[in-house]
Order: structure tokens, then sequence, then C-alpha cells
């Protein structure tokens, strides 16, 4: 009996190493779902628009759109969510260009037109770096709006903390990405994750106004999560709850529209 019992611990336990070692080795698959778009991709917006391109210093090409608004009080700098590509992301620039903003938008490596892919970390936050530097000629900080989405708002909170943007606004963060994995894959040691993403550690080093959305119907990030980092935020910072909203379609929401009129006045 006990032999059968150690037999059946030791399978358990070489199952469990292998899953870890999936988990370890195999992140970017679990984080990223990119869409890929052939280099000559034909994008249809309605209004002006621009195609970008930055050179890592890697020597991957990042690829981005401008979108242009009339009379421009100055740019969104928007990261987007794990999925897609600016094929489907690129409609939502239409909602702060009508605030006149021009908008930019990237597509981290991997997506859309963007070459190599995402190894770590690090890579994709200095990806952003390099991006947001090449347009600070453009478009001074004061003028300027970092705008996080889902997976984007990990990147933002770590940007707005490099930099003095005039305003960070989170669409459905996350405390930290640990925190998620925690949540979903409790039986994995959390060292095992590439990605930490702690937004919490870096939320109190940002100078700039914050405004958190989330809703309290959210079934991807929980939306305690957000209640948990307002808990770290300047007293003058803002949590607005979208009742009823669930994760995606956050730039259609009616209530979100209303308060990025008084924000982006």
């Amino acid at each position: 009996m006990l032999k059968a019992v150690l037999i059946i611990l030791s399978v358990v336990a070489v199952v469990y190493v292998l899953l870890c070692g999936v988990l370890y080795f195999k992140q970017e698959k679990l984080l990223f779902a990119p869409t890929h778009l052939p280099a000559e991709y034909q994008f249809r917006f309605p209004g002006r628009f621009e195609e970008r391109w930055t050179t890592a210093a890697d020597g991957a090409r990042l690829h981005g759109l401008l979108f242009k608004a009339p009379d421009s009080k100055g740019l969104v700098f928007y990261l987007h969510g794990n999925g897609g590509a600016l094929d489907s992301w690129g409609d939502a620039a239409a909602t702060y260009t009508a605030l006149h903003y021009d908008v930019f938008m990237l597509d981290y490596r991997g997506y859309g037109k963007s070459g190599s892919r995402i190894s770590n970390q690090a890579q994709m936050l200095v990806d952003v770096d390099s991006v947001y530097r090449q347009l600070l000629p453009e478009y001074p900080e004061s003028r300027t709006v970092i705008l996080g989405y889902s997976l984007g708002t990990g990147p933002a909170t770590w940007l707005a903390a490099r930099h003095h943007p005039k305003l960070l606004i989170l669409q459905a963060p996350y405390f930290s990405m640990r925190d998620m994995a925690t949540r979903l894959y409790p039986f994995v040691p959390g060292f095992l994750l590439r990605y930490p993403m702690a937004t919490n550690e870096l939320i109190g080093q940002v100078s700039a106004s914050i405004v958190l959305f989330h809703g309290d119907h959210d079934e991807v990030i929980d939306y305690n999560s957000t209640l948990r980092l307002k808990a770290l935020l300047k007293p003058t910072d803002t949590l607005i709850v979208l009742t009823g909203a669930r994760h995606n379609g956050m730039t259609n929401n009616p209530q979100y529209q209303q308060a990025l009129v008084r924000l982006l006045h």
C-alpha cells in the first residue's frame, strides 16, 4: 500500500513540475493573443490618421497609428489590451479625437504589423518607453494623456511613473499580474511569473493625476483589484465605477464617455 501511495505521489509531483515548466516557458501564449497583419494591409478608419514606425534597440520595427483631431489639444498615448491589433483597436480613437485629442496607438511586438515577438517584460516596457520618447518633440507632456486598457494598464502605469504626463487613465486595471495569476492558478508559485506587471508598486510613484475606470461586472479582471488600487491613490485621484459594465466595450460606455468630456475639457 505504501509503495502504491509513493508511486502516485511521485507521478503527481512529476506532472506538477511539468505543468509549472510549461507555464513558465509558455507564458506568452497565455498572456498575449495577437492578430498579425501583412505589411501591405490598408487601414480604413474615418478621419485623418497616419502610420508611424519606431525601431527598437535590437532592430525590431514597432508599428503604430497616429490619429489626428481638429484643433488638437494634445495627445492620448493609448496602450491596448492583450488581444487583436490596431485594425480593431483603432475604432476607439474616434472617441478621443471627437474631444480634440490626437491619439497614438501602439501595436506591441508580434501584434499587427509590428515585428519580432514579446519575450520578456523588460523588453516590452523598453519598447513602450522608446515609442513614447519618439513622440515627445511633437507632444509636450503637459498636453499628453497616457491611457491603458486591461493588459495595457501595467505598462501605462510604469510609463507614467517614469515620466510626467498630464493625466493617467486606467481602464479595467489589475492590482498586479502576479496577483491575477495567483487567483487563476493558486497552485503555481508566484515566482514563476515572468510578467509580474506590479501596478500596485508603481501607482504611488505617478505624479500625474490618475483616474481609474472599472465595470463592477467585469468577468476578466476582478473589480476588487481596482478597489485595492484605490487605496494606494493620492487624495486627488479618482475611481469611477461603471455600473453594470463588463470587461469589453468600455470605450462605448455612456458613463465612461460622459466622464471623458469632463477629464479632457
